[in-house]
């Protein structure tokens, strides 16, 4: 496991249904002003401000979720502005500062200016001022931008470069790289990525941010530098603002205002700001005390979706690689009735026989995973799946294959609701011709559609009322929906699968899961015909008019009553 850093906490971590500690709960190192407290008596910078140089210097990779303005970016910048105007033999370095705005990297610049001057003054050196200059970007097709970049040159031959937007050549560049504000980033997971490589040298990565959410890129990296994922020589560092407040941060305030720090003026100072977020509290703990919320307008919490999952149920997933496609439909038909065999067949021999059963599906074929989700309806109306069928990079004809093997196999099946929104939508309509237009409902999902439908779904896990797998995946498609502009929907943000990082979601399972209460709330009434029974009127096309068919017409639908 990596090592993750935690200073003495003020708080214990908070979840989103724990109160805020009141201020005379506080331990007494955040409320009391030290007798003849020097705020720069250990030096220009704070405890956690030093801890967290020490652990870039230690480690090659650092991650530092942070409380807002606890001044991580501003002591990182000034240990990398001695790296730089250090000699290559005594550890120098070029370092690049990549921020998610064009104001971050001329504020970051600033501060590694005014650090080289009291170092070239120390030094009886000059240095260069602040450069403006276009950096030439390309990107892997050979297509040239330039970007705006900031630079200052050292005597020691190595610079401090201030981006101000990912560069998609980063992998060509050498140096210590700071990523800040990183879960702010348009594309993250893509300058994480490219900067992976520059480890081969030697070269050392620093991600900052506050949060923004737990389903954000950011917020993954910290929890995958924390269970080990990216090695031994990786760490993350908390740092929250009652860890500031206890390193001296009111009273370094204080300093800069030319104002005397008292214990009932630290109280309103605190006070304001905690209140200046009203009844916004997860975001307060999220801002200050580095607890990430469940999204931005967030309308499951986490507690919900982990209440949904009480037990381990099967999530049968098929995921195929491109060339799969190229086989002959015959090997690829063989394959896949194998695998319905091996691991679909005991599964729905499992099945309540007693209980209906319902189902949708959200239709993807290469870029998201394509989800069939069955419903069991319990005789107290609870929404039980008792598996999940995940397919990713599936053929159509293979989709199509399991799909139809399932639906007569569900007990007491009431109808399905699929995902009929491009190319979902040949699929949804094969499936409706072969089993009733009447039970088969295909949905054209769109913002109107969510709005209605997705408020139903999500009051299930408010009453307690439906059961998934117990599944990361499921549950992290699941904090994808939020509320947009008074429209509860999945939001456009993919992610990493948690099981294979080289596959993604968008909130696949959610989407099935909404499609299955749609089709639950929608029941389709059984249809029965004994054999040799005349159709009713309108019906009679279906066999092309042959009346010698009409027993195999009616045995069918039969066969697909309840």
């Amino acid at each position: 496991m990596a090592e993750t850093i935690k200073p003495p906490a003020a708080l214990a971590p908070l979840s989103s249904t724990v109160r805020v500690v009141e201020w005379d709960e506080l331990p007494a190192s955040v409320r009391e002003i030290r007798e003849g407290f020097d705020p720069l008596g250990d030096g220009v910078l704070m405890l956690h401000q030093r801890q967290a140089i020490a652990l870039q210097r230690e480690k090659s990779i650092t991650a530092f979720p942070k409380g807002r303005r606890t001044g991580i970016t501003f002591a990182t910048m000034l240990g990398k502005t001695i790296d730089a105007a250090s000699r290559k033999s005594a550890g120098g370095r070029n370092v690049f500062y990549i921020g998610d705005t064009k104001e971050k990297g001329l504020e970051a610049i600033g501060y590694c200016a005014k650090f080289a001057r009291v170092i070239a003054q120390a030094q009886g050196e000059g240095i260069s001022g602040i450069e403006e200059f276009l950096f030439e970007d390309q990107d892997e097709r050979g297509n040239s931008r330039h970007i705006n970049a900031y630079r200052i040159r050292f005597a020691s031959g190595f610079q401090v470069c201030a981006l101000s937007s990912r560069p998609a050549n980063i992998r060509g560049l050498q140096g210590d790289v700071v990523i800040d504000e990183a879960a702010f980033h348009p594309d993250v997971e893509g300058v994480l990525e490219a900067v992976v490589a520059l480890l081969i040298w030697g070269a050392r990565i620093t991600v900052i941010s506050s949060h923004n959410g737990k389903k954000n890129p950011f917020a993954q990296f910290c929890r995958d530098v924390e269970a080990g994922r990216y090695g031994a020589d990786a760490a993350v560092m908390t740092i929250t603002f009652d860890d500031a407040v206890r390193n001296g941060l009111y009273e370094r305030v204080c300093l800069m205002n030319g104002t005397s720090p008292t214990a009932e003026g630290k109280k309103a100072w605190y006070a304001k700001i905690r209140n200046g977020y009203g009844v916004r509290k997860a975001a307060m703990r999220e801002e200050l005390d580095a607890i990430p919320r469940d999204g931005s307008g967030v309308v499951l919490p986490g507690v919900w979706i982990e209440a949904a999952m009480p037990v381990a149920r099967p999530v049968l997933r098929l995921a195929l690689d491109d060339d799969f496609a190229a086989l002959p439909d015959v090997e690829r038909r063989s394959y896949v009735a194998d695998w319905i065999r091996r691991y679909l067949d005991p599964v729905l021999e499992s099945l309540d026989p007693k209980q209906r059963h319902v189902f949708g599906q959200d239709y993807a074929r290469h870029r998201d995973f394509s989800i069939f989700l069955p419903l069991a309806l319990t005789s107290g109306l609870k929404r039980v799946a008792p598996f999940i069928v995940e397919m990713n990079k599936v053929p159509g004809r293979q989709q199509k294959q399991i799909v139809w093997h399932v639906i007569p196999r569900l007990p007491n099946w009431g109808g399905g609701a699929f995902d009929a929104t491009g190319s979902g939508e040949t699929m949804a309509e094969d499936t409706a011709d072969e089993f009733g237009a009447t039970r088969v409902h295909q949905i054209k999902l769109n913002r109107a559609w969510y709005g209605t439908w997705f408020p139903k779904y999500i009051q299930l896990f408010e009453d307690g009322m439906l059961e998934l797998p117990r599944d990361e995946n499921i549950a992290a498609d699941h904090r994808q929906i939020e509320d947009v502009d008074g429209i509860t929907l999945v939001t456009s943000l993919r992610r990493q699968d948690l099981k294979d990082p080289d596959l993604q979601r968008h909130g696949d399972s959610a989407v099935a899961g909404c499609l299955a209460q749609y089709a639950a709330l929608n029941l389709s009434a059984p249809i029965e015909f004994a054999a040799g029974a005349r159709l009713p009127r309108g019906m009679d096309n279906l066999t092309g008019g042959d009346a010698s068919d009409l027993d195999d017409d009616a045995l069918r639908y039969e066969q697909q009553a309840w």
